[in-house]
């Protein structure tokens, strides 16, 4: 059963979220050859000021 996790700062549209999630899948259904029933993606979207990078906010 794979499981996909995203995360990312800014936010995506619900069309962006839904084709990413349709990619991810497609993917693992060619590449690894497991169903895409058994197949779960979780997305989570953060605020720059909520994430770090070299020591500092992104935002």
């Amino acid at each position: 059963m794979p499981y996909v996790e995203l995360k990312l700062v800014g936010k995506l549209t619900k069309e962006q979220k839904s084709k990413i999630v349709e990619e991810f899948t497609r993917t693992l259904e060619q590449v690894a050859k497991k169903p895409k029933e058994y197949t779960y993606v979780s997305i989570e979207e953060f605020d720059a000021s909520n994430w770090g990078m070299a020591g500092k906010l992104l935002g």
